[in-house]
């Protein structure tokens, strides 16, 4: 096991991290910028450094910082929580070639699955359902362009090769307006990833965002922990997650699990790691791999009474996972919410100083959160302070349980989202289960 690892991330995440080290008896050294030199794991770690002023590129993004870090402390691995440089090739590459490890798959297989085009011809191979779509790049030819899109069936979506989070996408209902999208694409996608390469997608109406946790050891094993719905989403952005996803037949759930096991062995993945598809008509459409640990990954814990995190620290020290898939038993329903600072009716970020914080509590309850009384949320940084999770071995009883944990939750001095996750909970189309992700847009009238 390792000696100590350097958490290369903050907020809640961090702090996650930090508590999983520490029930493996792994030092730990928290990286900071200058604001946040009084988070929660800062405090709380082992060592501390300040790897540069707040802004991210200059701190949380700028590796040779963090590989700086590594080398005066003595660290062994790094953590790197999600977003910031998670998915990060160039950086997972970088801490190799220093003699450090990355807890995170290789980098040649972080690439693979960065790179969307490349990802989803992989899957094919191991036999990962797959949107219909043009099984590779565009070309400059609006001949062969044009004849992807009558083959494929409109609608139909272009999106970038290197994106993500919701960006580098665009939906064309028409052959006519084909070619000025994909131009359009390209010109976005260069600019934004610095990579113009874009593909083409049949566009399915309307979908549900559901995905699948895995854990590999690299060493020809794998497991999944079930499935998670994520349909709840504004912008492309995740609002509220659930595990199980409701109203699938089990035997279509389990096809896919063995694909997504299976697909895991075939490219030697290893550590934690989320397949996503859309779901539509019984039928899966794997979009993207993400080769990091998510920030929904609690309610699958929950309802497998498995830390995650463990285990991925684990197997990224060189182990054999410690489970089987017969050991992992999925029991019950969980919810999680996510509590921004955000102003809850332009959405637009609030940070500030919290005068009071006080967390529910109860059976069932759990709180992922780096907030404290008198801690002051910068602005420079994602807008999450707090994720609200309740479990129940039924879906009506964790979603009781998640009203009432949102009804005790109370953050002073600061805008936040509470109310709308309020109103989310006890809305009667999402009470039903099995919403599509369209469905929070449609309500909020965007």
């Amino acid at each position: 096991m390792f000696d100590k690892i350097l958490i290369a991330n903050r907020g809640e995440i961090a702090l996650r991290v930090l508590r999983a080290c520490k029930e493996l008896g792994i030092k730990t050294v928290a990286v900071h910028s200058q604001v946040d030199r009084d988070l929660k794991h800062v405090r709380l770690a082992d060592e501390s450094v300040c790897i540069g002023p707040n802004p991210s590129p200059e701190s949380y993004l700028n590796i040779p910082r963090i590989i700086s870090a590594m080398e005066i402390t003595d660290s062994v691995a790094v953590h790197p929580g999600y977003g910031f440089l998670a998915e990060n090739a160039d950086f997972a590459e970088q801490v190799q070639k220093s003699g450090f490890t990355f807890i995170g798959p290789d980098p040649d297989v972080i690439r693979l699955m960065g790179d969307k085009v490349c990802a989803i011809e992989a899957m094919k191979k191991a036999g990962v359902p797959t949107v219909p779509g043009s099984d590779g790049p565009l070309p400059d030819d609006a001949d062969v362009c044009m004849k992807h899109g009558r083959d494929i069936g409109y609608p139909i979506i272009i999106k970038a090769a290197s994106g993500g989070g919701g960006r580098g996408m665009r939906v064309v209902h028409t052959e006519s307006h084909l070619m000025n999208s994909i131009r359009v694409t390209k010109a976005e996608a260069l600019a934004g990833f610095g990579d113009d390469t874009v593909y083409m997608e049949k566009y399915l109406q309307n979908p549900r965002h559901v995905e699948i946790q895995i854990l590999s050891d690299g060493q020809g094993s794998a497991v999944h922990f079930g499935d998670r719905d994520c349909s709840l989403q504004r912008r492309h952005q995740k609002v509220l997650e659930e595990a199980p996803a409701p109203g699938i037949e089990q035997s279509v759930r389990e096809e896919v699990y063995k694909s997504c096991v299976d697909a895991c062995i075939d490219i030697g993945y290893r550590g934690a790691g989320t397949f996503e598809f859309l779901y539509e008509d019984g039928h899966f459409y794997f979009i993207e791999m993400n080769t990091r640990i998510q920030v929904e990954h609690p309610v699958t814990e929950m309802i497998c009474n498995f830390d995650l995190i463990k285990e991925q620290i684990r197997v990224c020290a060189g182990m054999k996972l410690s489970v089987t898939q017969d050991d992992i038993e999925i029991k019950g329903h969980s919810f999680e919410c996510r509590i921004n600072a955000e102003d809850p009716k332009t959405f637009m970020p609030c940070p500030g100083k919290v005068n009071t914080f006080h967390a529910p509590g109860g059976l069932g309850v759990r709180v992922d959160s780096h907030l404290y009384n008198g801690y002051s949320v910068p602005p420079n940084y994602d807008s999450m302070i707090a994720k609200i999770i309740t479990y129940g071995e039924t879906r009506e009883v964790a979603l009781q349980r998640m009203r009432n944990a949102l009804d005790e939750l109370v953050i002073d001095g600061i805008r936040t989202n509470i109310a709308l996750q309020k109103d989310l909970v006890r809305d009667a189309g999402f009470a039903k289960g099995g919403v599509n992700i369209h469905y929070l847009e449609k309500k909020l009238g965007m």
